[in-house]
């Protein structure tokens, strides 16, 4: 990652940060699609290896105990789009992956709104060694809490 992107993501909420890897999945997923157009299996391959790369992340990184049923939804997501990306990938479909790009989208426009949540953001900082084992809490709203810790690993 460039310094940029390292110094953009220093101030980060954890929130922040999952929108951030939704935003790499569908960055990679829209250059599969081009990869598609343009013939080329190699970046393809590439492109979409790197997406069921974050999505692998996310997925081991969901706390079930703490989660509830917005984490288990949030597995059975990414188990659907895992499996959307492979087979748009097997049948190099370029709308295949314009509808995984979409169901991704919808996620990270709901992760987004939970980050405009002035009390999400204020009660999760990003972890630090110091922070790591703490569990993030939005005050008086459990939905949000339970999304939120979903992601959150100690």
């Amino acid at each position: 990652m460039g310094s940029y992107q390292e110094h953009t993501l220093d101030g980060a909420s954890a929130v922040d940060l999952v929108v951030a890897l939704y935003d790499g999945i569908i960055r990679f997923l829209h250059a599969a699609s081009a990869a598609v157009e343009r013939g080329d299996a190699a970046g393809r391959r590439i492109a979409v290896k790197r997406a069921l790369d974050i999505i692998i992340h996310l997925q081991a990184r969901l706390r079930m105990d703490v989660g509830g049923r917005p984490a288990q939804a949030l597995s059975e997501f990414y188990a659907s789009i895992f499996a959307q990306i492979l087979q748009a990938s097997q049948s190099a479909s370029s709308q295949k992956f314009d509808h995984a790009i979409d169901c991704v989208r919808n996620v990270r426009d709901a992760w987004r709104q939970v980050a405009r949540e002035p009390n999400a953001n204020a009660a999760l900082p990003r972890a630090t060694p110091q922070t790591a084992t703490s569990q993030p809490a939005v005050a008086g709203n459990s939905d949000v809490n339970a999304a939120v810790t979903a992601h959150w690993t100690a």
